[in-house]
């Protein structure tokens, strides 16, 4: 494939695209949250969303970047092509880029101190240190098995609450459960990303839980992230007695299950690639289904 250096198509190759509906998911779910607490605004809304698409963005430039460094991003990469290590940006372009990105994130969510308190300047900072900890520092948590934890906090819990918290300015025990539903099912896409890397990570001393314990556990971590985030969900709705809600929420089932089969038969190589669009579909499946069930 023939990619011309730094141009718009290396860059948007680089932010990963798909992923991002890793970012929209719980913001969504957190603003249908404040609906359902008849307590929506969209400015702090759009500027939790333009924030966490920028967080999962630098994070993205950020591991392309650490994966090279550290000779993750081997030859027999199976997933698709890191602009660093494929030579089309340099190592100095793309820390620029981090940093840009970045600084663009935290302008965008600079408002939210007004909607939310000073203490947003601290969830902030900790995004920012997430993502850059995620897979670089002294103890990337990527590489110590800790990145299915660090995804549901990350990814769940922190960002379905405070987007709810800035809107709201309170915070619930369904918002708490419906935070770990939506980190569960966000890490899906981290457990595929890590099941069709299994035998590179090994090789590259990427202790994910997969490499730990092996691909039988990887698939069934795959299956099992889904099924608990709707027990969580059903938890959350049966607990302010809205069955209808719970039976809902449970027709995301049918699509993660239908992946799950799929990845099943595949097992390895670089057609589990197929699996990550899937996969990030049926990630705003389920948050459509708990938005409009709120």
């Amino acid at each position: 494939m023939h990619i011309k250096t730094n141009s718009p198509q290396v860059w948007l190759l680089a932010s990963r695209p798909k992923t991002l509906a890793a970012a929209v998911t719980p913001v969504l779910i957190g603003s249908a949250l404040a609906v359902y607490y008849s307590a929506f605004h969209w400015i702090p809304a759009l500027c939790c969303l333009f924030f966490a698409m920028s967080m999962q963005i630098a994070a993205n430039l950020i591991n392309d970047l650490f994966d090279y460094l550290k000779g993750a991003d081997r030859a027999d990469r199976l997933g698709p092509e890191r602009v660093t290590a494929q030579g089309w940006v340099s190592v100095r372009a793309i820390k620029i880029a981090i940093v840009l990105v970045l600084t663009f994130g935290c302008l965008a969510g600079l408002p939210l101190i007004y909607f939310g308190g000073w203490q947003m300047i601290v969830v902030g900072a900790l995004c920012v240190l997430f993502a850059y900890f995620y897979t670089s520092g002294p103890f990337p948590l990527a590489y110590n098995g800790l990145g299915d934890v660090a995804v549901v906090i990350f990814f769940g819990i922190v960002p379905v609450g405070f987007t709810f918290y800035v809107q709201a300015n309170d915070w619930t025990t369904l918002v708490t459960l419906l935070g770990i539903a939506t980190g569960l099912v966000v890490n899906t896409l981290l457990v595929l990303n890590n099941y069709r890397d299994r035998d590179t990570d090994r090789l590259s001393n990427k202790k994910t839980l997969i490499v730990r314990f092996g691909e039988q556990f990887g698939l069934y971590l795959y299956l099992s992230s889904g099924v608990f985030a709707v027990l969580f969900a059903w938890i959350a709705f049966l607990n302010i007695g809205n069955y209808s809600a719970a039976a809902l929420v449970s027709l995301y089932l049918l699509p993660h299950f239908i992946t799950w089969r799929k990845m099943l038969k595949i097992r390895e190589g670089s057609a589990l690639n197929a699996l990550l669009g899937e996969t990030s579909r049926n990630m705003i499946c389920f948050a459509l289904l708990l938005s409009f069930t709120l």
